[in-house]
């Protein structure tokens, strides 16, 4: 199976590579049907009631994941919870812990070169 790299985001534009979604019922989509080697995920969505927290929720309970995961929300309260419960799920032994999960806040308007060697070294 073909691994794709994901983008979660309803305001940033993808890094190039990256397969692009702005629901988390379309990430959780990505998730149940294809290999995933980086996950980058936003908190604040066009929806209010279904945000990063709700989703990294999810791919706890179904045991979802990809071999890199970056909290990338510049919701700092937001980010830091979703970073919180997954490493709380390798804790618990729910999620492996040779998943490397990385809390890297993005700019909302301006992404430097600097800041996207993160994602071009991992795709």
């Amino acid at each position: 199976m073909e691994k794709i790299s994901v983008f979660l985001d309803d305001y940033r534009s993808p890094p190039e590579g990256y397969v692009f979604v702005e629901t988390i019922d379309e990430c959780m989509k990505l998730l149940r049907n294809h290999d995933i080697e980086h996950l980058s995920l936003d908190h604040d969505l066009l929806s209010r009631t279904r945000n990063g927290l709700m989703l990294v929720q999810m791919m706890v309970n179904e045991k979802l994941f990809a071999n890199r995961i970056t909290i990338h929300s510049a919701n700092s309260v937001g980010g830091k919870n979703m970073y919180n419960c997954l490493k709380q799920a390798q804790k618990d032994l729910i999620m492996p812990h040779t998943i490397i999960v990385s809390l890297r806040p993005l700019p909302l308007k301006y992404i430097p070169p600097r800041v996207l060697q993160h994602y071009s070294d991992i795709k």
